[in-house]
């Protein structure tokens, strides 16, 4: 409920020209502070969605006037906690995308999806480094590095980003790029928060109009030759091939195919920047294991590339986590089968591991803050969308899957896949950056917002 003194806020906002400035008795408040994750209920004093760069700076120069702290609500899937005090500033209201075909570029507004951008690329022939979900937002996927379904060819998405403008915490507008502020550019890509409100970016498009991807899904019982042949077939591949296995409980939904609905399958997910021939022939052992339910991996357009996950792009109630793995062998599938596999009654929507390496072990040139290139696989886990469970017995199971997978895990995480239900394990540190880069971090941090008025992390989780 709004108070006195939210509601003069508010007032005096919209005195400065913020227009679409609400506090809890507005009626746009409540829709203005929707997320993806509906599990999460945000209740600011305040919530702005600003317009221009110039609302932008306004709002953080009100924050800095009543001491109020500022955080960012994107377009993406990653909320973690519940923004509960200060102003929300919601990023719809800077949705555009300008693509300059002649310098392979595209200028994007923080409230705009990678859907945006490849609408926009797509009649110019050029590709955008989405990740698996291209209707998320740009700019939260670009500060926590990006990892799409051609990442292993091209990199991290962060690596690709020409500049960067953000309203810094004194409120003013600055170009961090490789020239200038040279510090929070570095920061700014893979960094993830805490460092001002970005407003625009301006990243590289790439002249790629189709792809040969998709993804093969298998029946249950297939399920552990799947995951024992990807083991094995996955350490060798070129850089030109991206690719992922996931142990998926489907819903009965209308809109699945009907091979699929209702069932728990194994789908490997391909993406292969070259020639479809070649792409075939490295295919060849994961088509000889099993049959498929449907094999729908072939010559695409690249604006289709969602199609290659598939992910829900429907709200719902999410709890998740990530760590990162040095291996991925034979003996690593079947302890991944024996926690959530076929025949594990546990309330998972989806268990996924992805092959990363390739370009992504690559240092770009600036150097920037991306966290985990050295690991060799991702492993994601999303608990099944059932309210009652979130909270109790969704997170020790995936507890479990992770201590399970103890052998070939990672002392890291990547910051886009660090989800709630990732838990602290007694007595080691397991964090996003190395120490050296978790330190730099905290230093431009405190350089370039003193008085934390942008709080990071949300909660006391350990990045």
């Amino acid at each position: 409920m709004s108070t006195n003194l939210d509601v003069s806020l508010v007032v005096e906002l919209r005195a400065a020209g913020v227009s679409h400035a609400y506090a809890a008795s507005d009626p746009e408040y409540t829709s203005a502070l929707l997320g993806f994750n509906r599990d999460i209920t945000h209740t600011p004093e305040l919530v702005v969605v600003p317009q221009s760069s110039s609302d932008v700076t306004a709002t953080v120069t009100l924050a800095n006037r009543h001491g109020l702290p500022v955080q960012v609500l994107g377009k993406g899937h990653g909320a973690q906690a519940a923004v509960t005090e200060g102003i929300a500033i919601a990023t719809d209201g800077l949705a555009f995308v300008e693509v300059d075909p002649a310098a392979r570029t595209a200028r994007v507004g923080a409230g705009a999806t990678w859907t945006d951008v490849l609408d926009a690329a797509t009649p110019h022939g050029l590709a955008a480094l989405c990740g698996s979900a291209p209707h998320v937002g740009v700019v939260g996927y670009l500060l926590g590095g990006g990892i799409g379904p051609v990442a292993r060819t091209f990199g991290f998405a962060a690596d690709h980003v020409r500049w960067i403008n953000v309203v810094t915490a004194d409120g003013g507008l600055v170009r961090a790029d490789a020239e200038f502020n040279q510090d929070l550019f570095w920061a700014l890509r893979g960094g993830k928060g805490g460092f001002g409100v970005v407003v625009e970016v301006e990243i590289d498009l790439f002249p790629l109009s189709t792809l040969y991807g998709g993804a093969l899904y298998y029946a249950a019982e297939d399920a552990a030759a799947v995951l024992r042949t990807f083991a094995e077939w996955s350490h060798d591949l070129p850089d030109e091939m991206t690719t992922s296995v996931a142990m998926l409980r489907l819903p009965p939904l209308p809109e699945l195919p009907e091979p699929l609905r209702g069932r728990f399958v194994c789908a490997v997910r391909i993406g292969y920047v070259g020639a479809a021939d070649d792409a075939e022939a490295l295919m060849a052992p994961l088509r000889e294991v099993a049959r498929p339910l449907i094999d729908a991996v072939g010559v695409m357009p690249y604006q289709e590339i969602g199609r290659i996950h598939a992910d829900p792009v429907n709200p719902m109630p999410v709890m998740e986590g990530g760590i990162l793995l040095h291996g991925f062998t034979a003996a690593a599938a079947d302890a991944l089968l024996a926690v959530a596999g076929p025949n594990a009654d546990v309330p998972l929507a989806a268990v996924e591991v992805r092959l990363l390496g390739g370009a992504l072990a690559r240092t770009p040139e600036p150097d920037n803050a991306v966290g985990g290139r050295g690991a060799a696989y991702s492993l994601h886990v999303v608990g099944a969308p059932v309210p009652e469970l979130l909270h109790t017995v969704i997170p020790e199971v995936i507890d479990t899957l992770f201590t399970t997978m103890g052998g070939w895990r990672s002392l890291s995480t990547q910051i886009n896949f660090f989800g709630r239900a990732n838990r602290p394990i007694p007595g080691v540190p397991v964090t996003s950056w190395a120490p050296d880069v978790a330190a730099r971090l905290r230093e431009v941090r405190r350089k370039h917002d003193p008085a934390g008025r942008f709080p990071y992390p949300l909660h006391g989780e350990a990045i």
